[in-house]
């Protein structure tokens, strides 16, 4: 069965960046990405420039991810040809008390997740929903093993960020407005995004705007933890500032909570897939799941330059085979209304080093509480847990959250890439397509990003890019519920994604083609 969202076409294009014998930073946002491309210019490598994009991407899409956030990272080392992974998911407080966490009897919650709701959202909104932040844990592993500049440098640039404010575009003002409610039950949200209970003034249709958001508590944190490093945030002064005011806010973090996190440095799975081999990240993620369906896709063999109804038909297939292994027995449960409130960037340098990061707050906005010293916007990594009790990802104290991300490198014949996505359960789809672009198809990157996709995130429906021809849209209607829609800037239908490859002493990066903030910014020096 097809339900056809939309009637009319359009076509919509966006060229890769490639750059000889330099690195390229591919993100979600310009302004993040040129953070990264600097510090390759400075002679930082793609571990470094990973590091410092991590933190400003923090400040350029607070809404998606941030210090406070946590996530996983996929590292290839060109001097050893070893791939690693690091995981820095959130966990829950061991103070956590399931208790305080009583179901309504009143259906299912409205957000992410379609669990049941629990009185008071208190899983959701507010300090009760704060999980141990990981991401300033996991670039501090990344730079204690394999940093190479200085860790100040790596984040100062982050911090310079925030003390210009944060602009408010038209795409800010629509998230900030679609938060808005929630914001304002925090009084520092409110303060930092609300103009007067409502959401921020923006510039008229012809007009530009100069609006800032004033973000120097966020820059003063920000180099603090340049200044002492990261373990700062853990267990110096800062940390002891970020836990009283999550308590003084009704949360149950710990000083203990903070000071006995870790992330996680390990070897990643490691798939064989048409002679070349694809790396992702371990337990608590989608990494399995991708492996899982590149296994199930390895005894096909798919013909033409592009993917037809054959690869198109086995992609769906194996997506409903790992998503229904995963709500199962990995206690993840699908609802594809979710929005995209995540980020990825991918970086290669000049060497030939490779770094896929995902990072995350989980919902926009996370708790919606911005902590009054810090200025830090915190997670609601507890709404990852299923309230309801006896099931595999079911809340608990000091429990492990249970991540969508899915960062990803590949290799095959003489190519390399990294790739990554952000939006929930969107994710693994499109890591799944765009890896079989690469490796069935030997598509170029561009045209690897340009492929209309399928989404299929758990539930009972196939969503279809309209612009897959009537032929692929028949062939996935015999055998599914489908339906169609257009692939577009907002909301995203399908995973916003950013990758790069390297093929010889070329780079190239790509981002969403939808995305007007997303984009690749080759590293530039000076008489190059």
């Amino acid at each position: 069965m097809i339900r056809d969202n939309f009637s009319n076409m359009q076509s919509v294009r966006k060229n890769v960046v490639t750059v000889e014998n330099g690195g390229v930073v591919a993100a979600q946002h310009k302004h993040g990405a040129q953070v990264g491309a600097d510090i390759l210019a400075a002679g930082g490598d793609a571990i470094d420039a990973a590091i410092a994009t991590s933190f400003a991407m923090g400040v350029v899409e607070p809404w998606m991810s941030g210090p406070a956030g946590g996530g996983a990272m996929m590292i290839y080392r060109a001097d050893e040809d070893r791939t690693y992974c690091i995981t820095f998911g959130m966990r829950s407080p061991a103070g956590l008390d399931v208790a305080d966490y009583p179901l309504s009897g009143e259906g299912v919650a409205g957000d992410l997740f379609p669990w049941a709701r629990v009185v008071g959202d208190r899983n959701q909104i507010g300090a009760t929903a704060i999980a141990v932040p990981g991401t300033v844990a996991g670039m501090g592993l990344a730079f204690d093993r394999f940093g190479t500049m200085p860790w100040r440098d790596l984040v100062s640039p982050a911090a310079k960020l925030a003390s210009g404010g944060l602009s408010v575009d038209w795409y800010a003002a629509l998230i900030i407005a679609s938060s808005t409610r929630e914001l304002a039950k925090n009084p520092t949200a409110a303060e930092t995004f609300l103009e007067d209970g409502h959401w921020p003034t923006i510039a008229g249709w012809t007009a530009l705007s100069d609006k800032r958001i004033n973000l120097d508590r966020m820059a003063a944190t920000l180099q603090r933890i340049a200044d002492k490093g990261a373990r700062e945030f853990y267990e110096g002064d800062l940390a002891a500032e970020i836990v009283a005011d999550v308590r003084d806010a009704g949360g149950c973090l710990s000083l203990d909570d903070m000071k006995s996190y870790q992330a996680i440095l390990s070897d990643p799975l490691a798939t064989s897939y048409r002679g070349g081999m694809v790396y992702t990240p371990p337990a608590m993620t989608a990494g399995e799941n991708l492996a899982e369906c590149l296994e199930i896709l390895s005894h096909q063999d798919f013909e033409g330059t592009s993917p037809g109804a054959d690869a198109y038909g086995a992609y769906v297939d194996a997506l409903k085979t790992t998503y229904k292994r995963r709500l199962r027995d990995m206690g993840d449960v699908d609802d594809s209304r979710a929005p995209a409130c995540t980020t990825h960037f991918s970086v290669t340098d000049r060497h030939g080093n490779m770094v896929a990061v995902t990072q995350t707050l989980l919902s926009i906005f996370g708790s919606k509480v911005v902590l009054p010293g810090s200025g830090l916007l915190m997670n609601n990594g507890i709404l990852w847990f299923d309230p309801e009790p006896g099931r595999p990802n079911s809340l608990a104290p000091d429990k492990r959250c249970l991540m969508n991300v899915c960062p990803a490198i590949g290799q095959h014949k003489d190519r390399r890439f990294a790739i990554g996505a952000s939006g929930g359960r969107k994710i693994l789809p499109a890591i799944l397509q765009l890896t079989s672009c690469l490796m069935d198809f030997d598509m170029t990157l561009e045209d690897a990003f340009h492929q209309a996709r399928v989404d299929f995130s758990g539930g009972d429906t196939v969503i279809i890019d309209q612009s897959l021809s009537p032929d692929i849209v028949a062939a996935l209607g015999e055998r599914h519920r489908c339906v169609t829609t257009r692939r577009t800037a907002f909301p995203y239908a399908f995973a916003c994604p950013a990758g790069v490859l390297r093929q010889g002493n070329i780079n190239q990066g790509m981002t969403e083609i939808m995305s007007p903030w997303g984009d690749a910014v080759a590293e530039h020096r000076d008489g190059s």
